[in-house]
């Protein structure tokens, strides 16, 4: 019996990593016809995570322009989802997260009374403004969206005092497990752009891109860093630096030529994620990395001020340090320094999944989609 159709729109390369499983384990279910529509909101980044997963979009809105702002992000978006969703009439959207993409796409599917299911449901910081525009990206979207695909106990407790409704809500771990179990590999093989870098040496892998970071915030991490390489003769900086022009001028300017410093190219999703296996420590403002390094027994240093992720810090995997410059150090050489307080992040239980959230999602989608049909009956 035919059940439906399930459209994934995302744009981003996160987004695709976290989607990937999903879509691969609907691909399973034959009496389901998957449909993903990219709007490649992040060109590059997201084409090699398409390839890697073997997914060939049905649609691609390729809106990647320099220098893109929000609003031709939201308003192409939506204006590029108006006919493929008229024409496609999807049992429901698949979104990720709280990218523009995500917000977008939801109000989309909205416009066209198509149900939308969230993965990755329930992050808060409470401060709309802290990360920008993320923040605002989920929240809105968790108030279009019918079914709620939270990560964590913690992730629900949110929802739940947003006055979501509780069936409408399942913990189910989260995705990015599923994909980073999938990559990460004994023995990998590092190729071009990587080959200058003592992996005997312990490796302090960076990665800065906040929007609310540009600027001073971002020279005091750059700072922090320096300091560190200058402490420790056995510390080298990995930092696969964004193509944000702005993040790149300030990158360049401050650390490009330093000994023990190696700015690279954005590397694709299977380096990256055994170059994170292969660290010593993760510094980063980026959000999935705290999910991920914690999978691989690695401690994060969270370059924010705020995380939508407290059940890290409950749980030891990860510090939140911001942006001192003075705070970074100390942090940093407290797990360089001390064996102990190094162990204790190694070993804490992250609290992220056990790789089996896309198999737990496609079951909820299954049965929503038979409840459909009973009721259309």
């Amino acid at each position: 019996m035919y059940l439906g159709k399930i459209m994934a729109v995302f744009g981003t390369r996160p987004e695709a990593i976290k989607m990937a499983p999903v879509i691969k384990e609907l691909e399973k279910v034959k009496n389901i016809k998957t449909v993903v529509a990219v709007t490649a909101q992040h060109r590059e980044m997201l084409d090699q995570v398409l390839h890697l997963f073997k997914i060939d979009p049905n649609y691609d809105l390729d809106l990647m322009k320099e220098e893109q702002d929000l609003f031709s992000i939201t308003t192409e978006v939506l204006s590029g989802l108006k006919d493929i969703i008229a024409k496609e009439k999807p049992d429901m959207v698949l979104v990720h997260g709280d990218t523009t993409t995500t917000f977008a796409a939801s109000l989309a599917a909205f416009y066209q009374r198509i149900p939308v299911g969230h993965v990755e449901a329930g992050l808060r910081t409470r401060n709309k403004y802290s990360p920008f525009p993320e923040e605002m990206n989920r929240t809105l979207t968790g108030r279009l969206a019918e079914l709620h695909f939270a990560p964590t106990d913690t992730a629900r407790e949110n929802l739940l005092n947003e006055v979501t409704a509780n069936f409408k809500i399942w913990v189910t771990g989260n995705t990015v497990i599923d994909a980073l179990l999938e990559t990460v590999r004994p023995g990998y093989q590092f190729g071009a752009g990587l080959e200058n870098i003592n992996l005997n040496n312990r490796l302090l892998l960076v990665t800065t891109h906040r929007r609310e970071n540009w600027g001073e915030r971002m020279r005091e991490i750059y700072r922090a860093l320096i300091d560190l390489v200058e402490e420790f003769d056995d510390v080298e900086v990995v930092f696969p630096v964004h193509r944000n022009p702005t993040v790149r001028k300030i990158a360049m300017e401050m650390l490009e030529g330093r000994e023990r410093f190696h700015l690279i190219e954005p590397l694709d999703y299977e380096p990256f994620a055994n170059l994170m296996n292969a660290s010593y420590l993760v510094l980063t403002d980026s959000g999935g990395m705290q999910e991920e390094a914690p999978s691989l027994g690695k401690p994060v240093l969270v370059l924010r001020d705020t995380t939508e992720r407290p059940e890290a810090l409950q749980a030891g995997t990860v510090k939140l340090v911001g942006t001192n410059r003075k705070k970074i150090y100390n942090e940093a050489k407290l797990l360089l320094g001390d064996a102990g307080e190094y162990e204790k992040m190694a070993r804490a239980i992250n609290p992220y999944g056990d790789g089996k959230a896309a198999r737990r999602i496609v079951k909820v989608l299954t049965d929503f989609l038979y409840a459909r049909i009973g009721a259309q009956r």
